[in-house]
């Protein structure tokens, strides 16, 4: 198993990377605040979702109303169906399965 670096090594291997870049003669420019997401000096317009106007929505009253009338049906079943014996298991009290029991549901 690779040990994962700190923040300490990953921040002391990105400032020696810049050094290293600049004494080759690289050159860092600077940006004021919020300037680099400006085209042209100006923001833009289409990457904003305001301009699109309002959109028309689905109506969904008939397929909440098909959901509810299966829940309603499907109550009978599931209760049937709880009523199954399961299997429980039986711990002591250091967290070890001594053994298994059938309950009724």
């Amino acid at each position: 198993m690779t040990k994962r670096p700190t923040k300490r090594e990953i921040r002391q291997q990105m400032n020696n990377e810049v050094e290293q870049y600049l004494n080759k003669g690289g050159a860092v420019q600077e940006f004021e605040r919020g300037e680099s997401g400006l085209i042209n000096g100006k923001i833009d317009e289409r990457s904003t979702g305001f301009n699109q106007g309002k959109q028309e929505r689905t109506p969904l009253t008939d397929v909440l109303n098909a959901v509810d009338e299966r829940k309603k049906s499907g109550n009978q079943i599931s209760a049937v169906q709880n009523k199954r014996p399961r299997k429980k298991i039986i711990y002591d009290d250091f967290g070890e399965a001594i053994r298994e029991v059938w309950v009724d549901g």
